[in-house]
């Protein structure tokens, strides 16, 4: 008993406080009670008591807000029977004093969340709230406190609320009625979507429905600066949308509003607009737009004819694109108006004139709401094409000037575009068969016109006709095919050129027996053919010519190899073209070599990938590329004449690529056999699997002797195999591997032989298991090379540089804790007085990315982020030794800051260059022109928010800038003219001290001889000029 009353006591003193005294804080104290089962919340209302009905409605207001507010906190643990009293008590108060009903719909609002609802206390709260609340005269709070009890009701309570029919919309209605709060109209729009949506009855109140939300429309809102609530005209545009076009019943009223808004001159209301009829129509049927239907046409019409906003004319396309799908989806009886015919009778009435014209004038938005129209169906595609392609073909071929000829194909291939997205079925005919044998013929001649322009559209109307069923016939192929061999070989100019490749490649994906049988043997024809020699001027323009020839002809066999059947045919030609160069057969030049391996490469990375094709490239081309080097290896350390064209590093690198490539995307079976094979070759001399096997058994490839460099060399050729592989492939005697690579790399003294053995030996390293066999061998590599490098008398410390910096990229490449031993000793090397601009040129190579290993496309382990990370660990280490080191080793710090940072992502830089901005500035004096052009790269994206540290530095960094305006490079002139630009926008009270000084500098650069230069020197002086002036900035 005695503690019952204190209990009781607590509760008298709560409430007296918050009532009486005013503590808020009191609410909380009483819902902790309440929720610990000290009192329940019905004594809380019989100790308000003398509260609730005290004579004062400030008094009484402040009892029913204690309760309120402990109902919000404690909702949950009520029953039943609570909520039936509390519901019965707050429908009473709504009739109460006006200061009293923000409490009681705070308090309403908590019992709509309750799950112990009552059944119809919904309707019985929502019939009190309509009948005694007039909501649009309450404060933003308080309305906000109404629309979410509703979204509550209708979330648990929905059966209930559809019991009321349309009476609920009604007070709906009469709630929202003049609501101008943008976070009150997100929760109104909310409500009426679900009203809409969930199928509730709007009776004969869908009209007043539609107006109390249309009145919104088109939103015209823009959020104030710093708005703390979030919301976006986008966000309001969209719920709103999703009103007006919920439901058919509102069609009537809704497609006139859009008709009158579209007269509008505001660009942001049309373009509302247009998307909300795009919206509307998908749920519309056809006789909801019926009497609407010539309106809309003219409105459309307008905005496409007339506007000079891209967006308007792209969303009335949609809109018409829109409408004739909802036509075409009515069903035709026998009775029945076909709305779609009229509808396009009206649209053809308006356009196809225009395409007719003479001057072409009208003919783009013509044709652009025809094929809106024909890509809305099937049926509608059918229409427009038997109503315009004839006057197109009659068009095409009664005009003379290639301009109005073009035009018209490029009309046509629309126009085929457009009803490829119209045809439900892949393998549909096409509504073009009909008009096939002129379309063909069209093509076909503009292919022999002179005109470039008109050949280039000519072969994308050829793709777009073989992209379709039945358009191109067996004969009609063939015919294209050699009409595209005959430009190939005689059309010098490269833009046609290039269309006619991705022309051919794009028709051989579809059509690859016809270029099998004409295409290929045909350009191997031309390509193993000589020029004719007649007097020497000839000759060196025909050579010239027919090396033109060879380019487009080894681009084009690379274009078609897209199937494995063209592949089978093509890889053998571009497999003798290097063979016949290594032999000297037939006079292939280096660059003609490389771009046969390039073709060779790209065939490797586009053929669909199957075992066939696995099987061509691991049975046929990785071993014949491998047997090719290698006589050429072997006859270049005999040969005292002819040097085959494969021994050059740059056909080399280009093998490699083919090789890394092809090794990348095999199968794993085949993988493992060619790992195998190659490993088996360089460390054995197994050539048993080589084609052309006439090579000595004593083969060492890894074992380099005296000046065998061209033997030596081939390993960047076992680098571009072992190190593409995938990392689920074991390579054979990889311990021995490792080793012979080592050793090769600290001692061999051919640049591409060592370069290439350490390149692989870290590639192996980066995709090495994890655990003791690779710390050991990482520790066994970094003795011997830091002896060899801290050895004064070593021979080899380039060697053992080049190895270090590849094993360090590869261990920072996937966050090995080594790989910090190896940096630091790169980072103490940058105080070397040999060794110090090769160090600072290291950090490039470890911070960018490499394109033949260390690869993501090579399968190397790359972790996300690495160069922040190594940026973040070590931009210290470089600031404190640039701060200790003397003058003369400075600007090798610098360079590998500059080389660092530029290759951060922009973000980072602009984030992190505040700190580094001294030594960035002091790069900008560097002698080094690429430690200048790299700096002022870094710098250039800052520039255009400059943080507080730069404009404080604005007296070092403008004198800096305007020296590199009369720098030596041209794109050192360049870039310091941009960032002198940009430094303009500072704020006016910085930058205006500077003006005149500025403007004498920029007088020398408008001399400048290189056009370039003088452009950025006219831009930039003219914002320097504007500084300060009368309409200036």
């Amino acid at each position: 008993m005695g503690t019952m009353a204190a209990d009781s006591a607590l509760l008298l003193s709560l409430v007296e406080e918050y009532v009486s005294g005013l503590q808020d804080s009191k609410a909380k104290d009483t819902a902790t009670g309440v929720r610990d089962g000290l009192f329940t919340v019905l004594q809380l209302v019989e100790a308000l008591g003398l509260s609730l009905t005290s004579s004062q409605p400030h008094t009484r207001a402040r009892g029913v807000q204690l309760l309120s507010e402990v109902l919000h906190e404690c909702h949950g643990n009520l029953t039943e029977g609570e909520v039936e009293v509390l519901l019965a008590f707050y429908e009473n108060r709504l009739k109460d004093h006006y200061v009293i009903t923000p409490p009681v719909l705070q308090g309403l609002r908590a019992l709509t969340k309750c799950t112990a609802l009552p059944p119809g206390s919904a309707v019985s709260m929502l019939r009190s709230l309509f009948q005694d609340v007039h909501v649009q005269s309450l404060m933003l709070s308080e309305r906000a406190c109404v629309y979410n009890m509703l979204i509550n009701l209708m979330e648990s309570r929905e059966a209930e609320l559809k019991g009321l029919g349309a009476d609920f919309v009604f007070g709906f209605v009469q709630s929202m009625d003049g609501e101008r709060d943008p976070r009150n109209l997100l929760l109104a729009f909310q409500v009426a979507n679900n009203i809409i949506h969930r199928g509730y009855d709007l009776g004969k109140f869908a009209e007043e429905l539609f107006e109390v939300t249309s009145c919104y429309f088109p939103i015209d809102f823009s959020p104030p600066p710093n708005d703390p609530h979030g919301i976006t005209k986008e966000e309001l545009i969209q719920t709103l949308r999703d009103v007006l076009t919920g439901t058919p019943k509102f069609a009537e009223f809704l497609l006139p509003l859009i008709i009158e808004k579209l007269d509008s001159d505001v660009l942001s209301a049309k373009l509302d607009s247009l998307q909300t009829l795009t919206a509307c129509v998908s749920r519309y049927e056809h006789k909801d737009l019926a009497e609407f239907l010539e309106g809309l046409w003219a409105s459309l019409r307008r905005e496409v004819f007339q506007t000079s906003s891209e967006k308007i004319e792209a969303a009335g396309l949609a809109a018409l694109t829109a409408i004739t799908s909802c036509l075409s989806r009515s069903v035709l009886t026998s009775d029945s108006e076909d709305s779609l015919c009229t509808f396009l009778e009206l649209v053809l009435k308006d356009c196809k004139h225009h395409l007719c014209e003479p001057d072409l004038k009208l003919v783009w938005p013509s044709a652009k709401l025809l094929q809106a129209a024909c890509s809305a169906s099937n049926r509608a595609s059918h229409i427009i094409t038997a109503a315009v392609m004839p006057s197109l073909l009659e068009q095409y071929n009664s005009r003379t000037e290639c301009s109005h000829r073009r035009t018209l194909l490029e009309v046509v291939q629309r126009f085929i575009q457009s009803v490829k997205g119209s045809q439900s079925r892949e393998k549909e005919e096409s509504v073009f068969v009909a008009f096939r044998p002129s379309l063909c013929s069209m093509v076909f001649s503009a292919l022999t016109e002179s005109n470039s322009s008109l050949q280039i559209t000519a072969t994308s109307v050829l793709t777009s006709l073989a992209q379709q069923t039945g358009l191109l016939l067996d004969s009609d192929v063939e015919l294209a095919v050699d009409h595209l061999t005959r430009l190939l070989l005689m059309e010098e100019e490269e833009r046609v050129s290039l269309a006619v490749v991705e022309c051919a490649g794009a028709l051989a994906e579809l059509h690859p027996a016809a270029f099998i049988t004409k295409l290929i043997p045909r350009l191997k024809k031309e390509m193993f053919s000589d020029p004719m020699d007649q007097d020497n001027n000839r000759v060196s323009s025909e050579q010239k010519s027919h090396h033109a020839v060879r380019q487009r002809c080894l681009s084009a066999l690379a274009a078609v190899s897209t199937q494995p059947s063209v592949v089978q045919e093509s890889t053998p030609v571009l497999m003798e073209v290097l063979s016949s160069a290594h032999a000297g057969s037939v006079a292939f030049s280096i660059e003609e070599v490389v771009l046969a391996c390039r073709s060779l490469q790209r065939v490797a990375e586009q053929v669909k990938d199957t075992e066939e094709t696995g099987r061509c490239f691991h049975d046929i081309i990785i071993p014949r590329l491998l047997s090719l080097a290698l006589q050429a290896a072997l006859q270049g350390d005999t040969s005292s004449g002819h040097l085959s064209p494969l021994l050059q590093e740059s056909v080399l690198s280009a093998m490699v690529s083919v090789i890394s490539t092809s090794c990348s995307r095999l199968q794993p079976m085949l993988a493992e056999q060619t790992a195998l094979k190659v490993v088996s070759l360089f460390l054995s001399g197994d050539v048993s699997f080589l084609p052309d096997n006439s090579f000595p058994s004593n083969i060492q490839l890894l074992k380099h002797e005296g000046d065998s460099w061209s033997q030596s060399q081939m390993v960047c050729l076992l680098m571009g195999c072992v190190c593409s592989l995938p990392r689920s492939v074991e390579v054979p005697q990889m311990d021995q591997l490792l080793s012979e690579l080592e050793e090769m790399s600290c001692s061999c003294s051919h640049q591409l032989s060592y370069t290439s053995a350490a390149k692989c030996f870290a590639g192996l390293v980066n995709k090495r298991p994890q655990g003791d066999d690779l710390d050991s061998l990482i520790q066994r590599t970094m003795k011997r090379v830091c002896n060899e490098l801290d050895s004064a008398s070593s021979s080899v410390c380039i060697q053992a540089f080049t190895l270090m910096i590849w094993v360090a990229k590869a261990l920072l490449l996937r966050y090995h804790p080594l790989s910090t031993a190896l940096t630091d000793k790169l980072f103490s090397l940058l105080d070397d007085a040999d060794l110090g601009p090769m160090a600072a040129d290291g950090f490039s190579l470890l911070m960018s990315d490499s394109a033949d290993i260390l690869s993501r496309g090579c399968h190397a382990d790359v972790r996300i982020m690495y160069r922040q990370r190594f940026f973040s660990e070590n931009s210290a280490k470089l600031v404190q030794g640039f701060n200790a080191a003397p003058q003369e080793k400075k600007p090798n710090y610098l360079k590998a800051l500059s080389n660092i940072v530029n290759n951060l992502p922009k973000q980072v830089q602009i984030t992190e260059l505040p700190a580094l901005l001294s030594l960035m500035l002091e790069a900008l004096s560097c002698p080094d022109q690429d430690v200048q052009l790299s700096t002022l790269s870094c710098l250039e994206p800052v520039l255009a928010d400059p943080p507080p540290a730069l404009i404080r530095q604005l007296e070092a960094l403008v004198n800096r800038l305007l020296n590199l305006t009369s720098s030596p490079a041209m794109n050192v002139r360049i870039t310091s003219l941009r960032c002198i630009h940009a430094v303009s926008s500072f704020p006016e009270h910085e930058v205006l001290p500077f003006r005149a000084r500025v403007l004498r500098a920029l007088a020398r650069p408008l001399d400048d001889n290189k056009r370039l230069v003088r452009r950025g020197a006219v831009q930039a002086r003219g914002e320097w000029f504007l500084l300060g002036s009368p309409g200036g900035r």
